[in-house]
């Protein structure tokens, strides 16, 4: 959440900022904003709203300035405005901040009390008169130093200053923070996306780690303000130049790819000579786990739901899931034979990260399923699974979670393997299955029609309910977590079998409810649940899997038929109907589909 660019350079730098910035939308567009240092002073422009409001409002021409630092804002303390919108600024410091500082309030009254006058109601604006009062009696390494101990919470910074025009300070704990190297320039930024389309070197800082960034030089330092040597890392250079193309919105491309994610995954993680699964340098032996904890937020816990099904139909681990944010704040009893899988997109997840901070502490076996493998959740685990997606710029995650949940998968039936849980013959079958996916995943797409006229239904009532069970339940709660997202109508996930324990009393006349049901063991039960809801006045939205059986049921509202396949692979072809439902929702009501309100890309605060 926000997003931050910094540039030293030996030509203006406004344009590239603004430039920056607009990648960066995804992370945080409540407001945006601008610093540079020309002429000894620090010019500073700021808009509420997109990035585009901010161009509007100044000529870049007249920005002058060869250093400068950038920002685009996910509010947290403080309501959007312009007021409010970062860099936040004194007479010779300005700021921009990813991140929480937890004490702002104390630090902000003995700041007063020393005569320093705040104009917003943001806890960054803090930072800016700590670091003023703080070079009062001390040089810059010191004042920032001594700085960043004062600072509770979660941080990344980028810091110019009136008298020191030739550098720009970047500092980190908690959200994430990279370098990045240039001919004559060199750049400070929250996300290697933005930093990508200027160079392919970059490093990143760890947690306590500040940096001086200059455009010849890069010198970086501890929490102790001692200067430390960082590793230069070179990207790849393929995702840099990821547009729409000739599509409207980048949630409709990266539904659209979805084959493609599940295509590369494949050729990534399967053995077709072999006929077997490859997870290369798998650090520990098999008969060192017997259970598993699978972690996320958001979407990623739902493929963490999902992914335990299948571990518990295809071994005999124990298995456990945990949402990030409990899991962290509890009194855990780690066990040196578990594994504690982590998920997330960006790998920046902060609740997700300190969840795995708090196992490495302990000495647990840690891996990551991550989209982003310079991220810090894939640096700081013990083994990386990358889910291989490319870039996902779209709020709401799409082709990540079918990602997320083909590895997970192909991880449940290489475990399942390698202990013996599952037959030679039904894991070869199992794989040659798997291989079939994109193809069916390419004509389940071809269902637009249908669903854009069904959309239309959802947009005219006050809230839905989404209902599964086994497999289909977690793509339940997906479903209605992307319609919640997208459209902002009030929708509930459910496990068929629970709406006659309470929820069943919100079902109304013309109410839609979104019935998840394949021709799986789960199927007749879940149809008799159907029934319930239909009896009741409920609009019902049937999605199953095609055969040569009707249905048995009467008065559906609608059907839709995805592909068929095996049980184990049905998950991935449910969920595109719902992606799409969402989308088409979304986009009748004229709403932003890529940047929903409220929400932000990579959650980097708590």
């Amino acid at each position: 959440m926000c997003g931050i660019i910094g540039i030293s350079s030996n030509k203006s730098v406004s344009a590239s900022i603004i430039n920056s910035l607009k990648k960066l939308e995804y992370r945080g567009y409540d407001s945006a904003g601008i610093a540079t240092l020309s002429d000894g002073e620090i010019n500073e422009v700021k808009s509420e709203g997109r990035v585009d409001s901010l161009e509007k409002n100044f000529d870049l021409k007249n920005l002058k300035g060869n250093i400068g630092i950038g920002h685009v804002r996910w509010a947290t303390h403080g309501v959007p405005n312009s007021v409010n919108a970062h860099p936040h600024s004194s007479y010779n410091v300005s700021v921009v901040h990813n991140g929480i500082i937890e004490n702002s309030t104390i630090l902000k009254k003995h700041l007063i009390s020393k005569g320093h006058n705040f104009k917003s109601q943001t806890d960054t604006e803090v930072i800016v008169h700590l670091i003023t009062e703080n070079l009062k009696t001390s040089e810059l390494e010191d004042a920032i130093t001594k700085t960043l101990k004062q600072l509770h919470g979660s941080f990344a910074l980028g810091i110019v200053f009136k008298d020191m025009p030739d550098l720009i300070v970047g500092a980190r704990r908690g959200s994430p923070l990279a370098v990045g190297y240039g001919p004559n320039e060199n750049y400070l930024g929250s996300d290697s996306y933005a930093l990508k389309s200027m160079t392919n070197k970059i490093t990143y800082l760890d947690d306590g780690e500040f940096c001086i960034v200059k455009k010849d030089q890069v010198n970086f330092f501890n929490d102790e303000g001692k200067k430390i040597n960082k590793k230069i890392l070179e990207l790849s250079s393929d995702q840099a130049n990821y547009d729409k193309g000739d599509f409207k919105h980048f949630m409709a491309k990266e539904i659209e790819e979805q084959p493609n994610t599940i295509k590369t995954g494949i050729k990534e993680y399967i053995d077709n000579v072999n006929k077997d699964i490859n997870i290369p340098n798998f650090p520990w032996k098999i008969e060192d786990i017997t259970s598993i904890t699978l972690i996320g937020c958001g979407t990623a816990y739902h493929s963490c739901l999902l992914s335990k099904y299948w571990f518990e139909e295809l071994t005999s681990l124990d298995v456990s899931i945990d949402i990030a944010s409990e899991f962290r704040y509890r009194k855990n009893r780690f066990k040196k034979d578990t594994l504690y899988i982590f998920v997330s997109q960006s790998g920046e997840t902060a609740d997700t990260y300190a969840a795995l901070d708090l196992c490495n502490k302990n000495r647990m076996k840690t891996c990551a399923v991550v989209n982003v493998i310079e991220s810090s959740i894939a640096r700081d685990s013990n083994f990386v699974l990358p889910i291989h997606c490319g870039p996902e710029i779209g709020v709401a995650s799409t082709k990540a979670f079918l990602g997320q949940i083909l590895i997970l998968y192909i991880l449940s039936l290489k475990l399942g393997s390698l202990r013996g849980d599952i037959k030679k013959i039904s894991y070869q079958e199992k794989i040659k299955d798997l291989k079939t996916l994109p193809k069916l995943i390419e004509k389940t797409l071809l269902l637009d029609n249908d669903i854009q006229s069904i959309s239309s239904t959802f947009n005219e009532v006050k809230g839905s309910m989404f209902l599964g069970r086994g497999f289909s339940y977690p793509i339940a709660l997906e479903g209605a977590l992307k319609l919640k997202e997208l459209s902002y109508i009030h929708a509930e996930g459910y496990p068929a079998g629970e709406m006659k324990h309470g929820p069943l009393a919100l079902i109304e006349e013309g109410m839609p409810v979104v019935v998840l049901a394949p021709r799986d063991n789960y199927y007749k039960k879940t149809i008799s649940n159907m029934q319930e809801v239909i009896a009741r006045g409920a609009k019902v939205l049937l999605i199953t899997n095609k055969s040569k059986n009707e249905v048995v049921s009467e008065n559906i509202w609608e059907t839709i038929e995805v592909q068929d396949t095996n049980d184990d692979l049905l998950p991935f072809l449910l969920t595109i109907p719902l992606q799409k439902l969402a989308y088409y929702s979304a986009l009748k009501k004229g709403y932003d589909i890529d940047k929903p309100r409220n929400l932000a890309k990579s959650v980097t605060v708590e």
